[in-house]
């Protein structure tokens, strides 16, 4: 027992040793490593091992779940900065925690002594699955407010589009105003002016925000702008006429809304008011009929 002990505690010391001599102030940097991170050209840093296993398996669940296309189409909308791998990883990462909660439930049929190989492997590969796909609806969720946002600010933002240029702006200085606002429409029109800077049209930059956002009133706008510029037609009073059919549209679309919300109303009206008061009109005639001779 003295020698494991002695072997368990020189193995220990020998382990604690390599970590302390592993530590950052006991190393002397190279001037690879001194140098690399402030040069652009440096190249990457190896991926771990962990980071290529979830690699591979988000590219094996995306293929499983569906095609990558629609994913990027609807990542475009959150953030044009974002790439499919990465919501692949997110969806693995889901997908195991799913996982992990229904290793639980297995845990709990086990204690009580219910546990089947079969049936505890289905409900793991359920969980996951239910994670992954939770994952998915997530995001086509956001996408929907984003849009959303984006339909609510736009009437506003062509508006004032609209009276920037009335009142003498060129397009870009107009489009400048309007971006230090805040709001989601703001944020994708500063991206824009960011493209024009760096040598692309104000149309070309405008068209890839309509069809990355894919909000078909932001879309007609710009088909609008873009036809009035070739064309030499007036932009004030087309953008004047693009900003009330804006009006317009938000106009019909709350009409709209309210009047689904109207038939939502009538739900707890009948199936909660309606017998309350058929039970308060009918509860007296029954106890009278009760206690009479």
């Amino acid at each position: 027992m003295t020698g494991v002990g002695a072997g368990l505690g020189l193995v220990g010391g020998l382990g604690l040793l390599l970590v302390l001599l592993r530590l950052p102030w006991w190393r002397r940097l190279d001037l690879a490593d001194r140098v690399g991170p402030y040069l652009a050209d440096a190249p990457p840093a190896p991926e771990g091992a962990a980071r290529r296993l979830l690699a591979s398996a988000a590219g094996t669940l995306g293929g499983w779940l569906g095609s990558s296309a629609a994913v990027r189409q609807r990542l475009q909308v959150l953030d044009p900065d974002r790439e499919v791998p990465q919501f692949r990883a997110e969806q693995v990462l889901w997908a195991l925690a799913g996982a992990a909660a229904a290793g639980g439930g297995v845990a709990a049929l086990a204690v009580r002594q219910a546990f089947s190989p079969l049936g505890a492997f289905g409900l793991l590969v359920a969980g996951a699955l239910a994670g992954a796909l939770a994952r998915d609806h997530l995001l086509g969720v956001q996408v929907r407010r984003r849009r959303q946002q984006l339909l609510a600010e736009f009437p506003v933002v062509a508006e004032l589009l609209a009276l920037s240029v009335g009142a003498g702006e060129n397009v870009v200085a107009a489009l400048e105003r309007v971006a230090t606002g805040d709001g989601a429409l703001c944020a994708d029109l500063r991206r824009a002016l960011a493209d024009v800077r760096t040598g692309t049209g104000v149309v070309t930059a405008l068209e890839a925000l309509a069809a990355r956002t894919q909000v078909p009133e932001l879309g007609r706008f710009v088909d609008g702008m873009a036809v009035a510029i070739d064309r030499g037609t007036p932009l004030a009073d087309v953008l004047r006429a693009q900003a009330a059919d804006a009006r317009e549209d938000d106009r019909r679309r709350l009409l709209e809304a309210g009047g689904r919300k109207e038939v939502l109303m009538m739900v707890p009206v009948v199936f909660v008011v309606l017998p309350v008061t058929v039970v308060f009109a009918v509860f007296p005639g029954l106890a009278v009929l009760q206690v009479g001779p």
